[in-house]
């Protein structure tokens, strides 16, 4: 089996969108090094591209794209299926699907076919040591397979089975080692996130004050582009609902893109977390009396750019949070808005202000060069 070369799509890219992001999901990910990461985004090098699609899957925000691998589509096949097989292509193994690794089909897929009580096999696990990217995709696998029994235990809660199938994977041997390598994998990469986005509040519990260098990000490192919300993430809404309307409490997962969103005090209303955001899961709404930031957990897919951008570091995320699906959107921040008393400008400040920004800048450029 093979597959077309991965699109890139910029504008989805948090390297993209914020000039000085240091995501390198999708490189980590490729065992060949195809990836090349810059800050307009990603390349892939066609010479050292094997068609693994472990890039594909691992991007949160789907700036890469493979026109014929679509998981999708093993969905609408499987749902027609009591018992259904997947298989990756390297092993040679028959199944009612092939794909080109199985650590790319991502864990929001398996989740949907366990939630529908479809018995899934995983074939071909045994021979990733003999796979080119067998060891990447091993990993991954076992990253996906750990966030699918993640939701499953949610989904049961304390008051009702959730009776799901979770996949199995056909092996007794080869891939018990794999997961166990995986589990490990998966645990390093959650303790990583955590850092991440940790970062705020620690500076904040340190009483640390943001200096005036890091009131807001450098000039011209956002690029605007389109919202498009991922897939997965519209899977998942699908994964987390329950019928009695309990909640559906998930940890943080780095194979789950979903996320939680809180602020530490600290924010200085600079807008760019929701300037970069690619999915508008971080809103502004604003009248002339009122300013508030507001955070929409449907479309987050926990990317993690607008972590990056947060110059003061005030952005935090829950580790445990209620996934299900239109949950009323979270205000992290409102302000009264004030009037300049200049320009007659509405604008918002943490502290009463006679003038609004715009006119002060001018008041000082023109101290600074008038005296």
């Amino acid at each position: 089996m093979s597959i077309a070369y991965p699109e890139f799509r910029a504008t989805r890219c948090t390297r993209y969108r914020f000039r000085y992001s240091e995501c390198s999901r999708c490189a980590e990910a490729c065992p060949h090094e195809a990836v090349t990461l810059s800050d307009e985004g990603v390349a892939i090098d066609p010479a050292r591209c094997q068609n693994c699609a472990l890039c594909v899957r691992a991007c949160h925000t789907d700036a890469l794209a493979s026109s014929a691998f679509k998981p999708v589509e093993i969905l609408r096949q499987a749902i027609q299926h009591e018992h259904f097989s997947i298989a990756c292509a390297p092993s040679g193994a028959a199944a009612d699907s092939i794909v080109p690794c199985l650590g790319a089909v991502d864990a929001a897929s398996l989740a949907y076919l366990a939630k529908r009580r479809i018995p899934v096999s995983l074939r071909g696990a045994s021979h990733c040591g003999d796979c080119a990217h067998g060891d990447h995709g091993a990993r991954q696998l076992a990253l996906n397979l750990d966030a699918c029994d993640v939701l499953a235990q949610a989904a049961e809660g304390q008051h009702a089975p959730a009776n799901w199938i979770c996949p199995q994977v056909e092996s007794v041997t080869g891939p018990r080692q794999e997961a166990g390598d995986g589990a490990r994998f998966a645990a390093s990469r959650r303790q990583w996130f955590r850092r991440l986005i940790g970062r705020g509040i620690d500076e904040v519990a340190q009483g640390a004050e943001p200096t005036a260098a890091a009131q807001q990000p450098p000039d011209k490192a956002i690029r605007p582009g389109a919202y498009a919300l991922p897939e997965r993430r519209e899977l998942l809404q699908i994964v987390c609902r329950r019928k009695d309307e309990q909640p559906f409490r998930v940890p943080l997962h780095d194979a789950l893109p979903m996320m939680a969103l809180s602020l530490q005090p600290g924010c200085t209303t600079c807008e760019a977390c929701f300037r970069v955001c690619p999915t508008g899961a971080i809103e502004i709404d604003e009248s002339p009396a009122e300013w508030r930031l507001k955070f929409d957990a449907d479309r987050c897919v926990a990317c993690a750019v607008c972590f990056e951008v947060c110059q003061p570091r005030v952005l935090d995320a829950d580790a445990v949070f209620d996934a299900r699906p239109e949950q009323a959107l979270r205000v992290l921040l409102a302000m009264s808005k004030q009037r300049c008393s200049r320009c007659d400008r509405h604008f918002v400040s943490h502290t009463a202000e006679d003038t609004c920004p715009v006119c002060r800048d001018d008041e000082d450029a023109f101290t600074a060069i008038f005296g």
